[in-house]
């Protein structure tokens, strides 16, 4: 069976735009997480929010689409553009029902709701229902990605909360094996406005801690809670032969295993993470001691984490593998921070490093070899990226380098 490969990302991050300035970002541990600016948040409980800084659509894309769209479709679009240039991909030269886009959503319907509503308190307002705008926007990054691109091949959005961003690339490699030679799969996400703070406000699981420092520590003693953020990543997946047959001579990594599972009702059982990532590796065609690094979930919730550590421990041991929460950079993105984990894990195997998980000081009760304060340079080749979503999806991927020992292509 082919190998299906990522040949291009595109990054819209609160710490960074494009691949490189959010990788550099990553690296040097800076942080995308301050004050909220979309709105004013200062009545709210929870004040702080990862937000894309200095994106300026008009910059990016014709102003008929500037119309047709909201915040987080036009953060898709330019880095759905930019993952295609990233590729080498001309969608123009390329058959038309042989390339598909395959993405994930979650929260981002809320933004276009809360203007459908302002709309409907405005005179004259639209009729647009609440439940109509979450089902437009959901397919909406899909629509719009295909259509800019005259992508007509396969299509769909993954709506698993923060699972389903690996859902969705899973399902990319899916359709890529049954034939199609290539989808832009991943996602972009956020929801920074009234409506939607008020919906995250109530899992009871945003942090209330103002300083950008303390809000979000998962595996630390202090933990309580997460910060939302927005953004996330486009990724380009081909058929590996088919990507050499248009001249590609590198990929940042192969999908090589996913997995996903549901938790059992409260008190019915051990949660399914764990069965996630074995099954994952064991879908690779590998074992725990194959894999190099770990890409946490990373809730930032106490009795999450534990899950979450527990999990790890069960698959590798005690300490057994680095596990890192680059997140800490970025706030949780809902279905945006699965793609965007694999796109660091992608550049971690492409340039020999793992990025720190920033202000976190781990509990040893954890049992993990959380890798915290700078990068550490240990050639990863094998990488397992976890994610949950509310409701108790749980997903898991592998990813792994595809160029020789010596490094990449």
């Amino acid at each position: 069976m082919n190998r299906v490969v990522f040949t291009g990302i595109g990054v819209t991050a609160p710490n960074g735009l494009g691949v490189e300035d959010f990788w550099a970002a990553t690296l040097a541990g800076r942080s995308g997480i301050g004050p909220v600016r979309r709105f004013d948040a200062t009545r709210y409980p929870a004040r702080l929010a990862g937000e894309v800084p200095g994106f300026e659509a008009g910059e990016h894309l014709p102003s008929r689409l500037l119309s047709q769209t909201d915040h987080m479709t036009r953060l898709a679009l330019v880095a759905a553009d930019w993952a295609l240039a990233d590729a080498g991909v001309n969608p123009a030269e390329l058959p038309e029902y042989g390339m598909g886009v395959i993405t994930a959503s979650s929260s981002g319907g809320f933004e276009f709701g809360q203007r459908e509503l302002q709309n409907l308190w405005s005179k004259g307002g639209s009729h647009v229902s609440a439940y109509q705008s979450f089902a437009w926007f959901y397919a909406v990054n899909t629509g719009q990605i295909s259509i800019r691109n005259g992508m007509r091949g396969p299509s769909g959005v993954l709506v698993t909360d923060q699972a389903g961003g690996l859902d969705a690339v899973a399902n990319a490699r899916r359709q890529i094996r049954k034939g199609i030679d290539l989808v832009v799969s991943g996602g972009v996400d956020g929801s920074i406005c009234p409506w939607g703070w008020v919906a995250h406000m109530s899992t009871g699981r945003l942090s209330a801690v103002d300083d950008p420092d303390r809000a979000y520590l998962p595996f630390d003693a202090d933990a309580t809670g997460h910060v939302a953020g927005e953004g996330g990543a486009i990724l380009v997946m081909e058929d590996e032969d088919a990507a050499r047959r248009r001249g590609v001579e590198r990929s940042y990594g192969e999908l090589a295993g996913y997995a996903a599972t549901m938790d059992p009702r409260p008190g019915g059982g051990e949660p399914g993470l764990r069965r996630a990532a074995e099954l994952a590796i064991a879908d690779a065609g590998l074992t725990p001691g194959d894999v190099d690094v770990v890409f946490a979930d990373a809730a930032g919730v106490p009795e999450l984490d534990r899950v979450e550590a527990e999990a790890i421990t069960a698959v590798f041991g005690p300490r057994g593998v680095p596990v890192t929460a680059p997140k800490t950079m970025t706030g949780r993105l809902f279905s945006g921070a699965a793609p965007l984990d694999v796109a660091v894990a992608l550049l971690s195997i492409r340039d020999g490093v793992i990025p720190p998980t920033i202000n976190v000081n781990p509990a040893p009760g954890y049992g993990i070899d959380l890798v915290t304060g700078a990068p550490r340079h240990t050639r990863p080749r094998t990488a397992l990226v976890l994610a949950r979503g509310s409701g108790g999806f749980n997903a898991a991927v592998v990813v792994r380098a595809t160029f020789p020992e010596g490094g990449p292509a």
